[in-house]
């Protein structure tokens, strides 16, 4: 964890809370999921259901596990950052406008979350929890014109 500079909190749920991290060589900026269950072994670390399977799935539309630490008996996961969930976004376009996404825009998402899903149900895994927060996004960056 030394690598990382932490920042504030960006959610909690059950089994743990994410915080929003920066690489200190990269400026890479992470999201760093710390488990609050504490861990006593690798052995252990290593037969989480989370850790076999992310480490396995690599596909486009699913967050990218970058690297599982265990320090001093807490087990930490580095991920890719993302801007929002699903949930923030929908709350953020329903202020901006009462209609909501564009039926272009929920067809892009549906896609996405099904491409992923087939390519998880191909290698054997199965998501249980499917909800607005667990669905991560990364919003385009506006490009200016010149």
């Amino acid at each position: 964890m030394k690598r990382y500079e932490l920042s504030n909190t960006l959610g909690d749920g059950t089994y743990g809370s994410v915080i929003r991290g920066l690489h200190k060589e990269t400026n890479e900026i992470v999201a760093i999921k710390k488990m609050k269950k504490k861990f006593y072994s690798w052995r252990e670390c290593i037969k989480l259901r989370e850790v076999r399977s992310l480490k396995k799935l690599s596909h486009p539309n699913i967050i990218k596990l970058k690297e599982v630490i265990r320090q001093n008996n807490e087990l930490f996961f580095v991920f890719e950052f993302m801007d929002k969930n699903m949930y923030e976004l929908l709350k953020e376009k329903q202020l901006q406008t009462p209609s909501g996404f564009r039926p272009k825009t929920i067809r892009n998402i549906m896609y996405q979350c099904f491409q992923a899903l087939a390519y998880m149900h191909k290698q054997g895994y199965f998501h249980r929890d499917i909800k607005p927060e667990n669905i991560l996004v990364k919003q385009k960056k506006k490009q200016s014109r010149k």
